[in-house]
């Protein structure tokens, strides 16, 4: 069985197995009281003053106490980070790499320079709507779930045509997933905040890397460099079969064919 397991673990594509591993881990340590969420939010004042630049990326890792956000949260990072690294990154783990780099600098860069521009000074009332408005976003200490919606939207924006069905309540077409995912946490009494930040920034992804280049006069904006290809580009495998969800697209309980 311990034999099962560890194959059927190093099967996991090599990105989607080492961040799923990493927020695991985290959040044990933090369960066991190895370490506490104070040593890992995302503060830029103590990264850039004190040299705490292991924030950066434990900010990305950690998504709470064990419990059921934690369980939703692991669930919806493997299974969508997987499909995307097994379906349109296939033979492309450089390309999903940088992908995470962006996604984590756009994140990191939107909390630093809003957190700057809330600080304690004074302002007029118009300065003050935009503060409060800035601030809900520069309030977002740990981004790793605003990290996964960006994940899932990529993911919907790129399967236009696959059915969801959410919990059996709710039949859609895939690109409302993130905006149905923010319903549900709105439901829950959830700030919607994370949810709107990992939207924005998923969709700055897509435009740059699917839209923008196939307009007229446009271009490839996002060049991965050559030495993220050197470290993780590896001939494809010509015994590789995708997964059953990949050939028929993901739903949250349940699939459905895409409809013509």
């Amino acid at each position: 069985m311990a034999h099962s397991f560890t194959q059927e673990y190093f099967q996991i594509p090599v990105v989607t197995r080492a961040y799923t591993t990493a927020c695991i881990l985290t959040t044990a340590a933090v369960q066991l009281e190895v370490i506490t969420p104070f040593q890992l939010y995302f503060n830029p004042d103590l990264i850039i003053r004190q040299y705490q630049i292991w924030r950066l990326i434990t900010s990305f890792l950690f998504f709470g106490s064990v419990g059921f956000s934690f369980v939703f949260n692991i669930i919806f990072l493997y299974r969508y980070c997987r499909m995307l690294e097994e379906g349109c990154f296939r033979g492309r783990t450089a390309d999903f790499v940088f992908m995470f780099l962006f996604g984590g600098i756009v994140m990191t860069v939107n909390d630093t320079i809003l957190g700057l521009l809330t600080a304690d000074v004074p302002l007029g009332r118009f300065e003050c709507a935009a503060s409060w408005l800035f601030g809900l976003f520069a309030n977002v200490f740990f981004l790793g779930q605003a990290f996964i919606i960006m994940l899932v939207y990529v993911w919907s924006k790129r399967h236009p045509l696959v059915r969801m069905n959410f919990f059996g309540l709710l039949n859609f077409q895939a690109p409302f997933l993130p905006w149905v995912l923010m319903g549900f946490s709105l439901l829950l009494g959830n700030s919607i905040v994370v949810d709107l930040l990992g939207i924005s920034v998923g969709h700055m992804y897509y435009f740059l890397e699917d839209v923008f280049p196939n307009q007229l006069g446009g271009r490839r904006l996002l060049m991965t460099p050559k030495l993220l290809r050197a470290m993780f580009d590896q001939p494809e495998d010509p015994d590789y079969r995708p997964l059953h969800e990949e050939q028929q697209g993901e739903d949250l309980l349940q699939d459905e064919e895409p409809q013509e």
